[in-house]
């Protein structure tokens, strides 16, 4: 590889890459397309999965495709007036509603932590060291991951080497790449330390128990209580976090996702006087859509709302 292509690669996240090569394989290999591929044979794909796939999956594939195109200097075949007059019907004839993730309360959250801390203390007592540094690593996953609103990515993708622990003052953890940094500039978040259910406390216990000082910060365990040297598989995340989740109690545990502690924290810091421009802030939000869409509205139904509106405009009875 040329030292050309070596940057063109790192130009691309390594997901990116991934669901990209993912989907033009299921239209070349099991669709059985053919690349270059003309406006009317997209167009074709895009039909036949039109029942079984979300618009969501369509739409990333045909960013595949088109990506493809440009990369091997084809025209892009996703462009013509077809291609996009069949999707807009796909989306009119299969309209999608946005699933999110439940959002963690913090009283579920520290009843987990609770939780957590008592298998830490049954397991060492059991002598049982990889059961122990799995409870670790998970207080430390759900604990970070909710006080800092971290996606599921960014706790897989995050490096020892860029987490800086200071016990009972807080805690910065450096990205390289997020999502929204197209100029590969690099962010660093912080977290503080906190008097229960503390983030710092966590991670800091976790890389001393798993003696953890470079590489990937969460990574798997086996059976002998052997920490691996790969981070945790991105496809690991949410079956782990939901697992912890139903062995603590929490019921309809397969209504979380790792967004749920992004969601949690989000719902957790409006209603306690967050406004939306720090809250982006700290998140690392660019635009307020998307901050919208992970808080939810103290009244939901607009009931209160209705209720005293109506009451101020409706005459009052006679006697």
């Amino acid at each position: 590889m040329s030292k050309i292509d070596a940057y063109l690669h790192a130009a691309t996240r390594a997901n990116t890459r991934q669901s990209y090569q993912a989907a033009v394989r299921h239209f070349e290999v099991e669709w059985g397309g053919f690349l270059p591929a003309t406006a009317d044979s997209i167009a074709r794909y895009l039909a036949d999965h039109a029942d079984t796939l979300a618009t969501n999956t369509l739409k990333q594939r045909l960013a595949a495709l088109a990506q493809w195109h440009i990369d091997q200097g084809f025209p892009d075949p996703t462009k013509a007036p077809v291609v996009k007059k069949v999707f807009r019907g796909i989306r009119a004839v299969h309209p999608a509603q946005e699933k999110q993730a439940k959002p963690l309360q913090l009283d579920d959250l520290e009843r987990i932590a609770n939780w957590l801390d008592g298998a830490i203390r049954t397991a060492r007592l059991a002598g049982s060291r990889g059961t122990e540094l799995r409870h670790r690593r998970d207080k430390a996953i759900l604990l970070l991951g909710f006080w800092r609103g971290f996606r599921g990515d960014e706790l897989i993708r995050l490096q020892a080497d860029h987490v800086n622990a200071v016990p009972g003052e807080g805690m910065t953890c450096y990205f390289p790449q997020t999502k929204g940094d197209r100029r590969y500039a690099g962010t660093t978040f912080k977290a503080p330390a906190l008097a229960r259910l503390c983030p710092v406390e966590a991670v800091v216990d976790w890389m001393q128990a798993a003696r953890i000082t470079t590489g990937p910060l969460f990574r798997a365990i086996d059976r002998w209580g052997h920490v691996g040297d790969a981070a945790l598989h991105p496809d690991s995340l949410v079956p782990l976090l939901r697992a912890v989740l139903a062995n603590a109690g929490i019921t309809s545990a397969e209504l979380y996702s790792a967004h749920s502690l992004r969601r949690g924290f989000a719902n957790w810091a409006t209603s306690n006087g967050w406004d939306i421009k720090t809250l982006m802030q700290y998140i690392g939000w660019k635009n307020v859509q998307t901050a919208v869409r992970y808080v939810d509205s103290a009244d939901p139904f607009a009931k209160h709302r209705i209720v005293q509106t109506t009451s101020a405009s409706l005459p009052l009875p006679r006697e």
